[in-house]
């Protein structure tokens, strides 16, 4: 088996998920008494959004390209995010890197492409809803990306930074995402709902969605298990 690096912390809550499934997901491929070698390097998932908010994308590839180069230096042969919001910066940071990194978003696009869809709706933090990083790679294959009015999106990141980072799941912020995501399907006819941050699982757990649901974090964890066992 190859051994992952992550870099956790972005946030805390998404890191313990992607350790979990990884080291579950393993056991069940390849049977008992089978677990993978990961390592990680925590960083923080609000100096992150610091630097994106003050639009320092330099300081942000310098940040975490210390953290994968500290995952190399751990025995790492390849490694990953466990947000999306990093991939803003993702091809100077692979660039940079002495390891090969597994995009999300790649294995994001393959997985919509795979089931042909036309338009997905992404809710995600500021950066991802408001930037071209996500859709980029979505519209290169002829798939639209929609996103929430200015509105919304501010609720939206506002449940990421103040609840979800943390762990908190409040149901009144669960009913509020759930309808903006509702409105997205029907008003602006998306195939699938994008979860486009590693920490909104936990807000539509148990939520039922007129259309499919694309989590981005399970995407991900499966091309990750994949790459470890060398499928």
């Amino acid at each position: 088996m190859r051994k992952l690096g992550l870099i956790g912390g972005t946030g805390p809550e998404s890191t313990v998920i992607y350790y979990k499934k990884i080291t579950d997901g393993v056991r069940r491929r390849l049977g008992r008494g089978r677990f993978p070698h990961l390592c990680i390097e925590s960083l923080d998932v609000f100096e992150v959004l610091d630097f994106c908010k003050r639009g320092d994308y330099d300081g942000l590839a310098d940040y975490l390209t210390r953290g994968i180069a500290d995952l190399a230096a751990a025995g790492a042969e390849f490694a990953a995010f466990t947000g999306i919001t990093p991939h803003v910066v993702f091809d100077e940071v692979a660039r940079r890197s002495p390891i090969p990194i597994v995009s999300m978003l790649d294995a994001s696009c393959r997985y919509a492409v795979g089931r042909h869809y036309g338009r997905v709706a992404l809710l995600g933090t500021g950066p991802t809803m408001d930037g071209d990083f996500f859709h980029r790679p979505f519209r290169a294959h002829g798939i639209d990306v929609v996103t929430p009015d200015d509105a919304d999106k501010r609720c939206i990141a506002k449940a990421i930074e103040t609840e979800l980072e943390y762990g908190i799941v409040r149901p009144a912020t669960q009913k509020a995402l759930e309808d903006i995501a509702v409105r997205l399907a029907e008003q602006r006819h998306a195939d699938a709902i994008v979860l486009g941050c590693t920490e909104l699982p936990l807000a539509f757990d148990g939520v039922d969605l007129p259309v499919d649901v694309m989590d981005v974090m399970d995407i991900h964890i499966n091309a990750l298990i994949d790459r470890i066992i060398g499928e």
